[in-house]
């Protein structure tokens, strides 16, 4: 089994979101479609950025890792084509 590590963004609202999954296009989906939480009631979430890893743990590792950069610059940065870590 795959995870993914993923980036979205919504012009909408002009932020990013950071998730992980086991099924990427389902999960891209559920955030279209009003069906989570935090990007609920924006239909126009992207997709930006995915990584896929062997483990669990090593996709939830790389999604908190991200989320405590808390740094939009370096979002923007792993996007372009900048390496995770």
């Amino acid at each position: 089994m795959e995870y993914h590590v993923y980036i979205i963004y919504s012009v909408t609202k002009d932020r990013y979101y950071i998730g992980q999954c086991e099924d990427l296009d389902k999960r891209i989906s559920d955030h279209c479609n009003s069906r989570s939480g935090y990007t609920k009631g924006v239909s126009d979430w992207e997709l930006k950025w995915s990584n896929t890893f062997v483990t669990r743990s090593e996709a939830l590792q790389a999604e908190r890792f991200l989320k405590k950069k808390k740094s939009r610059k370096y979002l923007e940065y792993i996007i372009s084509g900048g390496e995770l870590g």
